[in-house]
């Protein structure tokens, strides 16, 4: 199965965990090669007009800002689908009742794996103050 379908799958999780209100977080790690961008984040935002995301890109270099976006889970998914296999090769989800793991190997064959979770309690995301 290519790994965007698994992928889809993936995603299909942490849409059942925004609405249990038991996600936590979205992490992005594990790139190909060194690329200056690290890490991609994604937190929950509840806020008045509904359910938002916080989508922050962590740099290596210290002389780039990291950047931060308030997004639909929508936008959020393209966002983080755009990113898989240039540079990231893993994804992982924080609920409070599991962690799910998305990895892809060198070929594109990806799977998805399940372990304790990491987190006890959600907590919101707060954008940095510039």
């Amino acid at each position: 199965m290519p790994y965007q379908d698994v992928f889809v799958q993936f995603w299909e999780q942490v849409k059942e965990s925004v609405q249990e209100g038991n996600f936590a977080k979205l992490t992005m790690a594990k790139t190909i090669g060194k690329p200056d961008l690290r890490n991609i984040f994604v937190r929950p935002v509840y806020a008045e007009d509904g359910f938002k995301v916080l989508l922050k890109f962590r740099y290596r270099s210290r002389d780039t800002a990291d950047k931060e976006d308030e997004l639909t889970l929508e936008e959020a998914f393209e966002v983080v689908k755009s990113h898989l296999r240039n540079p990231f090769t893993s994804v992982l989800i924080f609920t409070t009742t599991k962690d799910v793991t998305f990895k892809m190997n060198k070929k594109g064959a990806a799977s998805i794996t399940e372990s304790l979770p990491t987190f006890r309690d959600v907590t919101q995301a707060e954008r940095d103050v510039e």
